[in-house]
């Protein structure tokens, strides 16, 4: 399933894995989250309900572009740098394109609303 995230007025799409977790975070949308950076790799933000971890790893090790979820904070995460492996990291599905270059520029806090493609 694809989905729309739009970051400080840029629209960017995402394509999600068929997954537990990627179900439950279609089943939220649409949804909008508050996200920080995080150490100019990441932008992370609270989802209002947790995601399922069935069938996901303790955790992982995050490429530049992909859609995660940090589970013990509940957190949507938009990977636009390289992150190492930590637990509780699952990998969601991949932002499609230049989403990542994209985000990266935008600095600081943002305000990022997710919905269906087309949604």
């Amino acid at each position: 399933m694809q989905i729309e995230i739009t970051v400080a007025g840029e629209r960017v799409t995402a394509t999600l894995d068929d997954s537990a977790a990627g179900r439950d975070l279609v089943a939220q949308l649409p949804v909008t989250v508050e996200m920080s950076d995080h150490g100019g790799v990441e932008k992370t933000g609270r989802l209002p309900s947790a995601l399922s971890l069935d069938g996901q790893p303790e955790g992982a090790d995050p490429d530049v572009g992909d859609l995660g979820y940090y589970a013990p904070g509940q957190d949507l995460v938009l990977y636009y740098g390289d992150q190492s492996y930590f637990p509780g990291i699952v990998v969601l599905g991949r932002l499609d394109g230049d989403a990542a270059a994209r985000i990266a520029a935008v600095e600081g806090d943002v305000t990022v609303t997710v919905t269906p493609l087309g949604g």
